[in-house]
């Protein structure tokens, strides 16, 4: 049964923007708040392994990016020190496993884009320390260490900075994230890395021509690492026509990853974020007055509205015929497998 073997599944999100919503909170409501707000929806969904993307608004930058990450990573802390029973943050596999073993789902934080970084690679260090664990060096645009996928015409390739980035994150253990990097930057990482890279959020070029998604090269090159590509639920990155932003073209997505770069390099990173808009106003959007329906047919795809949804997947991947030990690499066997190698494992 489907949902049989969704629950026995280690299922790993790696991407959920949820930290947003809670720091929007006062601190004295963050833990309150993940446990009423986010954590029945992570249950529901049988997530056991969830990435916390600290995401740092435009009106942030540059000069208060810093003391925003600090803030939503103080909020991760707190929210898993105050719901010790149920989850707990994690930096390296052993403890990913000990979460686990506990019935705890394990949090590990990300840095999307890194915009409190700017060129100052040593504070890579710093946040290391802090607990973070995987870090991206773009979003959409430019930045001192690298082009976002939105800047692909310019056909840059990491900065001097970026370089040296990379470097620190593999000396550190920290998983280098592909996604959002524009394409010729993925390029000169995959010609640089030493140790496996990951894709937190992205899907397949070949099905879907944006510049946020990779291609089959890219996913080869990811796979080479012994990394792995996570595909984005995201529903402008899955179809170009609005009928065929669908639970089943997700899936589609998913199987053309497994082809290419192989079963064991593929995962999912879902980028549920119509909570996080309900809650927040991010820069991405132009025009928010869209109203419930608008954000739903434009940000999600149908049931797959949040986490709690994820059982679906699992039933369409039996559905087609997928065997039980494939459809557990894809929820989250993959990923599992990748942070207990390269998490905090420092050189």
């Amino acid at each position: 049964m489907p949902a049989d073997l969704h629950q026995r599944a280690i299922v790993a999100d790696t991407h959920n923007d949820l930290l947003m919503a809670v720091s929007a909170r006062p601190p004295s409501r963050w833990a309150d708040f993940f446990r009423e707000r986010w954590l029945p929806q992570l249950q529901a969904g049988g997530v056991d392994i969830q990435v916390l993307p600290v995401f740092i608004d435009d009106a942030y930058r540059p000069e208060g990016a810093l003391r925003r990450t600090l803030r939503m990573i103080e909020t991760a802390h707190v929210l898993a020190e105050g719901n010790p029973d149920t989850v707990a943050l994690c930096r390296d596999g052993d403890e990913i496993d000990a979460a686990l073993a506990a019935s705890r789902i394990a949090l590990v934080l990300a840095l999307e884009s890194a915009p409190g970084i700017d060129a100052d690679v040593e504070l890579f260090h710093t946040l290391h320390r802090l607990g973070v664990r995987v870090a991206s060096l773009a979003h959409w645009s430019r930045t001192p260490l690298a082009d976002g996928s939105g800047e692909d015409a310019t056909g840059s390739r990491l900065t001097a900075a970026g370089v040296r980035a990379l470097a620190e994150m593999e000396r550190l253990g920290m998983l280098f994230d592909v996604s959002h990097l524009g394409a010729a930057g993925v390029g000169h990482v995959l010609e640089l890395a030493t140790r496996p890279i990951m894709a937190t959020h992205s899907s397949a070029r070949a099905l879907r021509d944006h510049h946020r998604n990779l291609t089959d090269d890219q996913l080869r090159g990811v796979a080479a690492t012994g990394g792995v590509v996570c595909v984005n639920f995201f529903p402008g990155f899955l179809a170009e026509d609005k009928k065929d932003r669908t639970l089943d073209k997700l899936v589609d997505h998913i199987e053309h990853v497994a082809s290419v770069a192989g079963i064991d390099h593929v995962g999912i990173g879902p980028d549920f974020v119509r909570e996080v808009l309900l809650d927040v106003t991010p820069p991405c959007c132009e025009d928010l007055d869209l109203g419930l329906d608008g954000i739903d047919s434009l940000f999600t795809l149908p049931g797959l509205e949040g986490p709690a949804g994820l059982p679906l997947v699992t039933a369409e991947l039996i559905r087609r015929g997928h065997p039980e030990s494939d459809i557990g690499k894809i929820l989250g066997g993959n990923v599992h497998r990748l942070f207990r190698a390269e998490l905090g494992r420092a050189r």
